[in-house]
């Protein structure tokens, strides 16, 4: 129920561009996997849901970093980036990013597809999303190059980001390696019930 709360909350905050995010998450909600796939194959949120409960949180720690930050940048520009900027894990139509797997004792996991066509997780999310919202340019470079220095790739814009790749950054980290590793799982079995 919250999740699905919070993420009705976080869609009543755009604006001009409201109808492009609403036809993407059409076909998100109806061609993908985008409210069952996980965030990770066995890090964080590696659960049913895992990506949408780790979207919204990103999303919710971005608003209140810019808050006090950066306060120029608008609803949303936040809630575009952090909504989407891990939305190449679903993979693409039809086609998930993760596969569910069975482990040796039968317990369920998960693994990469590699039907895929190679590519890097930030480029398939704008892949995805450019067809349907037109982004600005610091919003592409927040997607694209949303975990920093971490990615070997990242060096090109080392030192040029904008306020807005390093506040998604720092937003995405902070959830992902704070807030989901002591929230309640069960807010994602509860979306999952609602869903189905």
């Amino acid at each position: 129920m919250k999740l699905k709360h919070d993420y009705d909350g976080l869609l009543e905050l755009l604006d001009s561009r409201r109808a492009q995010a609403e036809k993407f998450l059409l076909f998100l909600e109806k061609k993908t996997n985008w409210l069952v796939a996980p965030a990770s194959t066995r890090h964080h949120l590696n659960v049913p849901g895992g990506l949408l409960q780790h979207s919204l949180m990103v999303t919710r720690t971005l608003l209140d970093v810019r808050d006090t930050l950066s306060p120029d940048y608008s609803d949303e520009a936040c809630v575009m980036v952090g909504l989407f900027h891990d939305v190449g894990k679903v993979g693409a139509p039809d086609k998930p990013y993760y596969q569910v797997v069975r482990g040796p004792g039968g317990e369920l996991g998960y693994r990469v597809n590699e039907d895929l066509v190679a590519m890097g997780m930030a480029v398939r999310s704008l892949y995805l999303i450019a067809p349907y919202v037109k982004l600005t340019d610091e919003e592409a470079q927040a997607i694209c190059y949303h975990d920093g220095q971490y990615v070997p790739d990242n060096l090109v814009v080392k030192n040029r980001e904008c306020p807005l790749t390093l506040m998604l950054h720092f937003a995405d980290l902070w959830s992902s390696h704070q807030k989901e590793e002591v929230e309640d799982l069960a807010h994602v079995r509860q979306l999952l019930e609602e869903l189905q």
